[in-house]
C-alpha cells in the first residue's frame, strides 16, 4: 500500500525482486500447477485402485513430474520471451494460454473426481478432491477479475491496491487451505504442510470395521496346542499367533507372522464388499509387498510380481502363493525354537490358568439342586415360589 501511492520506493537489483521469479515460477510450477498436479495424481491413483482395480501403471514420483512438465515449459517460455512490463502485467496474446492451462487442469481434475464419485469410500478422499476442486476454481475467478481490474484501470490507484490484496488473499489464505487438505488414511495425497493427528485405531482392520480385528476375548476357552499339528492350522488360533508373533519379533523376523495376521483380517471380508477389501489389499502391498517397504516379506519374485500386475485387487486368492511361501519358511526357521523358548512355556502356563478360571466360573454359575427343589410348605419365610 506504501508503494502504491509512491511513499516507498526500491529498485529492483536482485534477481528474486523480478516479476517472473515471482509472477511466472513461483506462481505456475511451484504454485498453482504443483497444487493442482498433486491432487490430480491422487484422483490418478484412486481411479486405477477402486475403479479399476490395479495398482497404477505409473508410480506417483514418476507421474507428477510429468503433469508438471507443461508448467515448467510455460514458464521458460514466458522467462525467454519477457512479455511482462515494469507493473507484471502481461498482453492479451499471454493471457488466453495461461488462463486456459489453468483451466485445463481443474477440468482434468474434475473429470477423475467425477470418475471415482460412485465409490463409497470409507475415508474422506473424495471430499477432499472436491474442496481442493472448489478452491482453484475460485482461485482462477479471483485472479482473472483481480487481473482485469488492473489492466482497464491502471491509472486508478486504490483499485490497483485492492485487486492486487485480492490475489495475495488468493495466493495465501486459499492456496494454502488447498495445500493443507490431505486424504485420510491409507491413500495421503502426495504434498500436506498439516500436521496429521495420531490416528485412532491401532490396524487397518479396526479402522475398516472388521469384526474382532486385533481383539482378544477374555472368555475365549483356552487352546490344546499340540506341536505336531500344522502351523497353519495352529496360526489359526487367535492367542497361540499372538505368541508366535511376539516371539518372531524377538527374533528380528516377525514380518512373516505380521503378514499372516493381516491376510487373516482380510478373509473376514465378504467378497461382495469389494471397497473394503481394496482398502485392505493396498494396505498389506504397501506394508509388505512393495520393494522397500517397512515390513517386506521373504517372497519370490514370481509371487512378488502376481500381486503386484494383479487384475483385480478384490479377488480372494491374491496373497495366497505368497502366504504359502511364509508358512514354510516361518516352519523352517521359527517353529522348531519356539517349542523350546520361554514364549511357548508362558503360553501354556497362562492357557492351563485361563482353562481353570473358566471351569471356576462355570461350577459357580451352575444351578444348586437343593435350592431349586424348595416348595412352598418347606419355605422357612413361607413365601410361595414362582413356578
Amino acid at each position: 500500500m506504501q508503494m502504491s501511492v509512491n511513499f516507498l520506493k526500491f529498485e529492483k537489483r536482485h534477481w528474486w525482486q523480478s516479476c517472473y521469479a515471482w509472477a511466472v515460477w513461483i506462481e505456475a510450477p511451484l504454485g498453482f500447477g504443483l497444487l493442482l498436479s498433486c491432487r490430480i495424481s491422487q484422483a490418478f491413483q484412486l481411479y486405477y485402485i477402486f475403479v479399476k482395480r490395479c495398482l497404477p501403471p505409473i508410480r506417483s514420483y514418476i507421474f507428477l513430474p510429468l503433469i508438471l512438465l507443461p508448467w515448467i515449459a510455460g514458464a521458460a517460455l514466458m522467462h525467454i520471451k519477457k512479455p511482462l512490463n515494469d507493473r507484471c502485467h502481461m498482453g492479451t496474446q499471454w493471457i488466453v494460454p495461461v488462463v486456459s492451462l489453468h483451466a485445463i487442469y481443474v477440468a482434468i481434475l474434475v473429470g477423475f473426481t467425477g470418475a471415482i464419485q460412485h465409490i463409497e469410500f470409507r475415508f474422506d478422499e473424495l471430499r477432499d478432491l472436491w474442496q481442493g476442486i472448489l478452491i482453484s476454481a475460485s482461485s482462477i475467478g479471483v485472479w482473472v477479475a483481480a487481473y482485469i481490474l488492473n489492466e482497464i484501470h491502471d491509472d486508478i490507484s486504490w483499485l490497483q491496491v485492492v485487486s492486487r490484496f485480492a490475489l495475495l488473499v488468493t495466493a495465501s489464505i486459499l492456496v494454502l487451505s488447498f495445500f493443507s487438505i490431505s486424504s485420510s488414511q491409507p491413500l495421503l495425497s502426495q504434498i500436506s504442510l498439516r500436521k496429521r493427528e495420531p490416528l485412532a485405531f491401532e490396524t487397518m482392520g479396526q479402522a475398516l470395521g472388521i469384526p474382532n480385528s486385533g481383539l482378544l476375548l477374555p472368555r475365549e476357552p483356552a487352546p490344546v496346542i499340540d506341536p505336531n499339528e500344522p502351523l497353519d492350522k495352529l496360526l489359526m488360533n487367535k492367542r497361540f499367533r499372538q505368541s508366535f508373533m511376539s516371539f518372531a519379533d524377538s527374533c528380528l523376523a516377525g514380518e512373516s507372522v505380521h503378514f499372516y495376521e493381516e491376510v487373516h483380517e482380510l478373509g473376514k471380508i465378504p467378497v461382495d464388499d469389494p471397497v473394503r477389501r481394496i482398502y485392505m489389499a493396498r494396505h498389506i502391498i504397501d506394508k509388505y509387498i512393495t520393494a522397500g517397504a517397512t515390513m517386506e516379506v521373504n517372497i519370490s519374485h514370481r509371487s512378488r510380481q502376481a500381486i503386484l500386475t494383479t487384475s483385480n485387487l478384490a479377488q480372494p486368492n491374491l496373497f495366497n502363493d505368497a502366504l504359502n511361501e511364509l508358512i514354510q519358511l516361518m516352519k523352517m526357521n521359527l517353529a522348531n525354537d519356539y517349542w523350546s523358548s520361554t514364549y511357548f512355556m508362558k503360553f501354556k502356563e497362562e492357557a492351563s490358568m485361563r482353562s481353570h478360571e473358566l471351569q471356576q466360573m462355570t461350577s459357580w454359575n451352575s444351578p444348586t439342586p437343593r435350592l431349586s427343589s424348595v416348595r412352598g410348605v418347606d419355605d422357612p419365610f413361607h413365601q410361595e415360589q414362582e413356578p
